[in-house]
């Protein structure tokens, strides 16, 4: 900008100049062929006259001359000055491009910062709910460990319980037994002095034990059936019926298990006439109901037990 200002300014002196110096010029053809004197009447003498011709076209030429100058310094202006306007119409276009690129880059960036700064909140959000939800999933896991773990200290403790009364029952029929003997033993003893009351008296005793042990055998066999029903009412009970299940159903089941009733494995033991989904769903029956009947059916108590699954509904 500035240069082109500089070659306007000395463009514009050196037409002034010109145009002044074919002023000038003009100026003295003119007053060059002007006379000042005062006009007077020539006054015939003697002498003689000389006479002086000045040629009129040569004025005229340089007249034109200077004309045609100053013409074509008029037209050089007028061409500079088109030139220096379409160069500042150019240099403004060229400014406006360059803002319009400028401001539509300034936009995109900005809109890409805005973008990015978007994505950025998002992912952040992201982050934020995922952090959360782990958390809440380490809680839940936590708090179900602890259950499962307080479950087993208290099945534990059961068992140690149930062992530890198993433990005192038995000792106690130890102590009963041996209580017993040494009874025995003193009856034996009175009988050497009194044989022949004492004879009728083990014979009284002798008929009295065997009914007891009669009683006794009647009362464990009601037990045991009453125990094998409760299996049986506790398996139903958790059994979840396949589709395929038909009345009629007929499984023998082999469970294994350990004093307090805990079951340790439950199979097929026997005939069944129950396709493969119901053996499963028995099986799956047994181990879900975790442990079996125990409190009351100590004496029946059997390591391992087999019984027969009916179904007829």
């Amino acid at each position: 900008m500035r240069v082109a200002m500089r070659d306007f300014l000395a463009g514009t002196r050196a037409f002034l100049m010109a145009i002044a110096v074919h002023v000038m010029m003009a100026a003295l053809v003119v007053l060059g062929t002007m006379d000042w004197k005062p006009f007077r009447p020539p006054v015939l003498t003697g002498l003689t006259i000389e006479a002086v011709m000045v040629d009129t076209g040569v004025i005229r030429q340089r007249r034109e001359q200077a004309r045609k100058d100053a013409e074509r310094a008029v037209k050089r202006k007028a061409e500079k000055d088109r030139r220096d306007k379409e160069l500042k119409a150019r240099n403004e276009r060229l400014r406006r491009e360059k803002r319009e690129a400028e401001a539509a880059e300034k936009k995109r960036l900005e809109d890409q910062a805005a973008k990015k700064r978007e994505q950025e909140a998002a992912e952040k959000k992201r982050l934020k709910q995922q952090a959360t939800k782990k958390r809440e999933e380490d809680m839940r896991l936590q708090k179900m460990r602890a259950k499962q773990a307080q479950d087993k200290k208290d099945r534990e403790k059961r068992r140690k319980d149930e062992l530890q009364q198993l433990r005192e029952k038995r000792e106690k029929a130890a102590r009963e037994v041996k209580i017993e003997e040494e009874r025995l033993k003193q009856l034996d003893a009175r009988r050497k002095a009194e044989a022949d009351a004492q004879r009728q008296a083990i014979a009284e005793a002798d008929m009295q034990r065997q009914m007891a042990a009669e009683a006794r055998v009647g009362e464990l066999a009601t037990l045991a059936q009453r125990y094998a029903l409760e299996i049986q009412a506790q398996v139903t009970n958790n059994w979840l019926r396949p589709p395929t299940a038909r009345p009629g159903l007929r499984c023998t089941l082999r469970i294994v298990q350990i004093p307090g009733g805990e079951i340790i494995s439950a199979t097929i033991a026997g005939s069944c006439n129950g396709d493969e989904a119901t053996r499963r769903s028995l099986v799956a029956a047994v181990e879900r109901a975790g442990s079996l009947p125990y409190r009351g059916f100590e004496e029946v108590f059997q390591r391992e037990v087999t019984f027969n699954f009916k179904y007829d509904d």
